[in-house]
């Protein structure tokens, strides 16, 4: 029997940049994640071998007007 009523979860994909934890890197000159991966998980991301990220956290760039509000 399946939790949650009988109804399955939903794959949650993520963008990359959506994250808090993408950014700039001047060194490179591109975008890439700032969290540091072990080497594992590296390989699983860039095989695409995994469905979500753990660290992943949406960037909200409107959220500090919306408290000055």
């Amino acid at each position: 029997m399946e939790k949650n009523g009988g109804k399955k979860k939903k794959a949650v994909t993520i963008c990359c940049e959506d994250c808090v934890y993408y950014d700039y890197d001047e060194y490179t000159d591109d975008f890439s994640c700032q969290m540091s991966l072990d080497e594992d998980e590296s390989e699983r991301f860039m095989k695409r071998q995994t469905d979500s990220c753990p660290y992943y956290k949406f960037y909200d760039e409107y959220k500090s007007v919306r408290h000055q509000n």
